[in-house]
């Protein structure tokens, strides 16, 4: 399976690379008081926390646990003009047609001592700053792919022709400044705008980037409330609240002494597992489960994925000699207490070449040399 990755995008200042910093543990990502602080674009393998691997560990009677991982990017703060090369504008737009998702950080915290590039605190003119930029973006390299098929069509190329029906209505959708998502298209048609790579049809996970003190009760952060309504109505997507700051600051604490500073704030996460588990979704990933006494691991794969397919993601061997796949569901085998008691309950079955994995299946494969 080909790796997928989310880029964490925004306006300079608004604390992108402290999330970075928090999402993957560690300080690859300069989180300093200036714009442009992020340069290249850092990328970072984050951990996907699922609480269902520790019954797992239970029942398995192992010590070892591997969770999920995805990669996460932390490409440099947008600006206005980014389109047309202002800042780092051409570098960073190139960054974020690489990655399959976008994790949108909009600031919603006021601090007289952390500058904002636009002068004041807006969330939702950041928002629109941001998804401009991608739109003009598209424009350019749709009006480009307009006119190589344009003159295709003089030679009667038929896909041309189609191709050309489709890139006018792409162009007339994004001059009225609406992202290509929500361009009405057949599913056809959708395929053939994937090919194009449009920086506005990317899906979009948007990170409300919130003060230590509102991250408790964060209804009461009208930004947050404003971002929640313009989404709810344009986007039809999901947000999410976090403190990066809070996250931040838990990394360099023990485990018992983070859980005592959440308890403090009155939150048990800052927010960034929810973010983590929501960017894992939004890249259309799931997991299933190897459980042994050698190890619980979390293997990755993507909705639609066949058995063979989903045996691939830990051997490539694995699909060329797959047999069959033993297969229980998480929950059969929680209820079940023990893999014993989930035999005997007739909760594990044989599944071959067609079965569709699920999300939560604990799997055994079976294969030939």
């Amino acid at each position: 399976m080909a790796k997928t990755q989310a880029g964490i995008v925004g306006l300079p200042n608004v604390g992108k690379s402290t999330l970075f910093n928090a999402l993957t543990r560690s300080r690859k990502a300069e989180a300093a008081n200036y714009p442009f602080c992020t340069i290249e674009p850092n990328v970072g393998v984050v951990l996907v926390p699922d609480d269902r691997m520790l019954k797992l560990q239970v029942i398995a009677g192992t010590k070892v646990v591997i969770p999920a991982t995805i990669d996460i990017v932390d490409i440099a703060g947008l600006v206005a003009g980014a389109s047309k090369g202002e800042g780092k504008g051409n570098d960073f737009l190139s960054n974020i047609r690489e990655c399959d998702a976008i994790i949108h950080v909009v600031r919603c915290f006021d601090n007289d001592d952390i500058v904002h590039s636009m002068g004041k605190v807006d969330p939702i003119r950041d928002i629109e700053v941001i998804e401009t930029e991608l739109i003009l973006a598209d424009i350019q390299s749709a009006e480009q792919q307009l006119d190589r098929n344009q003159k295709k069509v003089r030679s009667q190329d038929k896909e041309a022709i189609a191709n050309v029906e489709l890139l006018a209505r792409l162009v007339k959708h994004l001059n009225e400044n609406q992202p290509a998502s929500s361009l009405d298209v057949s599913d056809d048609e959708r395929a053939r705008l994937k090919t194009y790579n449009l920086l506005s049809s990317k899906k979009v996970l948007f990170a409300c980037n919130v003060a230590e003190a509102d991250l408790a009760d964060p209804s009461k952060n009208p930004h947050v409330a404003n971002v929640a309504a313009l989404i709810g109505k344009r986007h039809g997507c999901e947000h999410v609240v976090i403190c990066a700051q809070v996250e931040a600051e838990l990394c360099d604490l023990s485990p018992a002494e983070a859980t005592e500073f959440l308890q403090s704030l009155g939150v048990t996460d800052s927010g960034v597992s929810s973010l983590i588990r929501g960017a894992y979704h939004l890249l259309g990933l799931a997991t299933y489960f190897t459980a042994g006494e050698k190890e619980v691991r979390a293997w990755t794969f993507r909705s639609g994925m066949t058995a063979p397919q989903c045996a691939a993601v830990i051997h490539t061997d694995f699909e060329k000699g797959f047999v069959k796949a033993e297969i229980v569901s998480y929950e059969d085998l929680v209820k079940n207490g023990s893999v014993a008691a989930a035999r005997d309950a007739g909760r594990y079955r044989l599944e071959g070449k067609s079965y569709l994995f699920k999300d939560g299946d604990v799997a055994l494969f079976r294969f030939t040399d």
